[in-house]
């Protein structure tokens, strides 16, 4: 039996959490939305018979990032006691927040026991987050804790990346994942939906940008990386585009640095989630070992699964 930890998912239950992305009439505005626009909860992360969810990482979901704690109430008191696998929680935070607001729902969010990290999605606006005046005092906080924060930007933007690598030299105690592999340029067919734009996603120049960031990101020691999110860059992508990128990703991070992932239920965009996961197992010409780095072991310790 393989066993696998899901380093990047997420649940949903509509009628408690507010989820305001996931609403029609707010961005992003993905005309197949409404595949995702419902409640999830552990069981429909079915795999297959030779596989075995050993647990899972649940990454914020916008329930209420107002009041991020509610999330993880929710999480821990739907879930904990259930016979389902053992699961850790990145909770939403706001980078910009006052320095004494941050404290105040950063200590509320750890007394919560399977908060192990944070993220604030930066995407696009990287640059003007962490440049805002309270970005640098929040970050130092989260580091004074030796959290793990998730970092989501495409790496394509330079700008962004040497700011980051500016950030994050300094804060050694501060985890940092880069989220769906930092948005690797992926060519959909013609006349496929791109999900978020990084420009000419065919060009060569990009892939050149993405592989230099990601070649410098991958000198600090306090760097890791997730493998996911294909269905953002394109819904129709390939199992051979897959493995491009992540055997790029461990030529340049090393085996232990870089974790497989769903980024359940936007997978459903695709593919079933045991499918996605066999497709990981079976086409991307990973070696047993590889494979259980990638999808067990690296994951367990990054994440501090007991």
């Amino acid at each position: 039996m393989t066993q696998i930890i899901d380093p990047h998912l997420h649940l949903f239950d509509l009628n408690r959490g507010e989820y305001q992305w996931l609403q029609s009439s707010n961005p992003p505005y993905w005309p197949d939305k409404a595949v995702i626009n419902r409640n999830f909860a552990p069981t429909d992360l079915v795999l297959s018979s030779t596989q075995r969810l050993a647990g899972f990482v649940h990454i914020e979901a916008g329930f209420d990032n107002e009041q991020p704690w509610r999330e993880i109430a929710w999480l821990e008191s739907a879930f904990t006691n259930s016979a389902i696998p053992n699961f850790k929680t990145i909770a939403c935070v706001d980078l910009i927040l006052e320095p004494t607001k941050f404290k105040q729902q950063l200590n509320k969010l750890l007394t919560f026991s399977s908060v192990v990290g944070v993220r604030h999605i930066l995407d696009g606006d990287a640059v003007e987050i962490l440049t805002s005046p309270f970005a640098d005092s929040n970050l130092n906080l989260l580091s004074k804790h030796s959290l793990i924060f998730e970092l989501q930007i495409p790496i394509t933007d330079e700008a962004a990346v040497d700011l980051v690598i500016s950030k994050f030299k300094a804060l050694s105690n501060l985890a940092v994942v880069i989220n769906h592999a930092g948005f690797p340029p992926i060519a959909p067919p013609s006349g496929e939906l791109i999900v978020e734009s990084l420009g000419d996603s065919s060009n060569e120049a990009q892939y050149k940008r993405w592989r230099n960031s990601l070649s410098l990101l991958a000198q600090l020691p306090n760097v890791f990386i997730k493998c996911s999110g294909w269905e953002m860059g394109a819904r129709q992508y390939t199992a051979k585009q897959v493995a491009e990128v992540v055997l790029e990703v461990i030529k340049v991070f090393g085996e232990d640095k870089v974790m497989l992932a769903s980024n359940f239920p936007l997978t459903l965009f695709t593919h079933s989630y045991e499918k996605l996961w066999q497709l990981y197992q079976d086409q991307l010409g990973l070696n047993r070992l590889q494979f259980e780095r990638l999808a067990y072991r690296n994951a367990k310790r990054i994440y501090r699964f007991n």
